[in-house]
């Protein structure tokens, strides 16, 4: 199979095209023959080696969308032919053919819902608002196409989520007779869905612990994740919506595109958070930079206010944080990593992304894929994404999954 790979760390340069033996899945795994990877900043970290050094030809991807291929023992959760989104938490995307755990593998376009495992419930809150969408919006993005991550026909006034069938687990959320089939993502925005879907709402869900009437800010607003976070956040029942972006530019993309009640250029922010909120501050702040930003942060946090990080962009040294002024203001420090959780708490990550693909099956999330490279030029989009030139989500071209 062709893959891009990498054997040594570094620039975007040490990313290769290579050809390499197709691999094969074990129990509890599938073989995708891939046809869209997203690309993510965690990808770039493993490239610049802060996930340690790869041992020989190493292929990032952390997920990706195509047809199933094979199955390793045990598999029932999908079969051969079918079409699906995975989340990959060991890589393997930049490839033509990825394996991926079973249970991290989602439909993304109209198939038939499958039971899920007993006593997994959908947790999506009795607030949450799911608007009627009929299909793409007409509106062009930045990339030159129609923009609207959906497909025509999905989605009514009066209509949950395919695959749902309304009732209440004990859980308190929407019970999981069927996964529900993610009718509104075609293969290129599925390619970029998994990892980002389940990062915004498993931040929001799992580490931030969002409430209806919340006050939210997401810095790197313009970003994948950034992007269906606010979406997110929204349909989960929160009140204003505010992000940070580094330029003038993107905040006007992150405005126009995902419907943040306002987004400032980051610089500055804490007194531009207050100002809008009349010096109360927010009650959630989502945090992938890390460094100053995050510093910074604490000081908007209205009383009982979480400061959730997932990431640390900037590639600062670590803080050390005083944990006085954590206790004294009533503020609270917490965190996510999907991989973490992926290995420790995978009926969780399932979870997460079901509800999160729900959502985004009824049309109130939309991943706007403003950037598509050849898997021959994942160095290119790993240059843009790294110099932050990037808006929405960028994916590679691999195959055709037929």
């Amino acid at each position: 199979m062709r893959a891009s790979a990498f054997k040594e760390t570094g620039g975007p340069e040490v990313l290769r095209l290579v050809d390499l033996p197709d691999p094969e899945p074990g129990p509890g795994e599938i073989l995708i023959r891939v046809a869209y990877a997203g690309v993510n900043y965690g990808e770039i970290q493993h490239r610049l080696g802060d996930f340690g050094q790869p041992a020989g030809e190493t292929v990032p991807g952390l997920e990706a969308s195509g047809r199933v291929t094979a199955l390793g023992e045990g598999v029932t959760e999908v079969s051969i032919g079918d079409t699906v989104t995975a989340y990959l938490p060991n890589g393997g995307g930049y490839a033509e053919y990825a394996v991926a755990p079973a249970v991290f593998a989602f439909p993304p376009a109209g198939d038939l819902g499958r039971p899920l495992p007993v006593g997994l419930d959908l947790p999506l809150p009795a607030t949450s608002t799911l608007p009627p969408t009929d299909g793409l919006d007409g509106r062009v993005g930045d990339s030159g196409g129609v923009r609207g991550g959906f497909a025509p026909g999905v989605g009514g006034p009066d209509r949950l989520p395919d695959g749902l069938d309304g009732r209440v687990g004990d859980s308190g959320g929407l019970q999981g007779g069927f996964v529900p089939r993610a009718g509104g993502l075609d293969l290129r925005t599925a390619g970029g869905a998994a990892l980002v879907l389940t990062t915004a709402y498993g931040v929001l869900v799992g580490a931030a612990r969002v409430a209806p009437g919340d006050t939210v800010l997401v810095h790197a607003a313009a970003g994948g994740v950034g992007g269906v976070a606010a979406q997110l956040a929204r349909a989960l029942g929160a009140g204003q919506v505010y992000g940070t972006v580094s330029t003038p530019e993107k905040a006007e993309y992150a405005r126009r595109s995902f419907g943040y009640d306002e987004v400032f250029v980051r610089e500055g922010f804490p007194e531009a958070v207050l100002a809008a909120t009349s010096g109360r501050g927010v009650d959630i702040v989502l945090d992938p930079v890390g460094g100053p930003t995050r510093l910074a942060s604490f000081e908007i946090l209205a009383p009982f206010g979480r400061l959730a990080v997932y990431g640390e962009a900037a590639r600062h040294p670590d803080l050390q944080l005083p944990v006085l002024p954590i206790w004294k203001h009533n503020r609270t420090l917490t965190g996510y990593n999907i991989g973490d959780l992926a290995r420790r708490d995978p009926a969780t990550v399932r979870a997460h992304a079901l509800s999160a693909l729900a959502l985004a099956a009824s049309g109130a999330v939309r991943i706007d894929v403003t950037e598509e490279y050849g898997l021959a030029d994942a160095a290119e989009a790993h240059r843009v994404l790294g110099e932050g030139r990037n808006r929405g989500k960028v994916v590679l071209a691999v195959g055709d999954p037929a």
